[in-house]
């Protein structure tokens, strides 16, 4: 599962060839939760409010790069890493 981008202890991920709707993972201290990029909307959630404030906040500045990423998932070829949050 190829990481695309880190930041304040999150990690975030896609899988080659995921179910629709297109969505990314979000990882932090062991809870997961999986967002969905058009729209952004939370498609199952067990990370703390704070963190998954963060990852939906990430997601709305980088929704383009996510969708682009998206597709190049579906096609088996490189991620682009994805600026973090700062």
């Amino acid at each position: 599962m190829p990481e695309i981008s880190r930041f304040f202890g999150l990690i975030i991920t896609m899988y080659y060839n995921d179910h629709q709707p297109a969505h990314f993972h979000a990882r932090y201290a062991g809870k997961q939760a999986v967002i969905g990029i058009d729209p952004i909307t939370v498609i199952a959630s067990k990370l703390p409010p704070r963190a998954l404030a963060l990852a939906m906040e990430w997601a709305a500045l980088h929704q383009d790069e996510l969708l682009a990423n998206w597709e190049l998932a579906r096609q088996q070829r490189e991620l682009l890493p994805v600026a973090p949050l700062e």
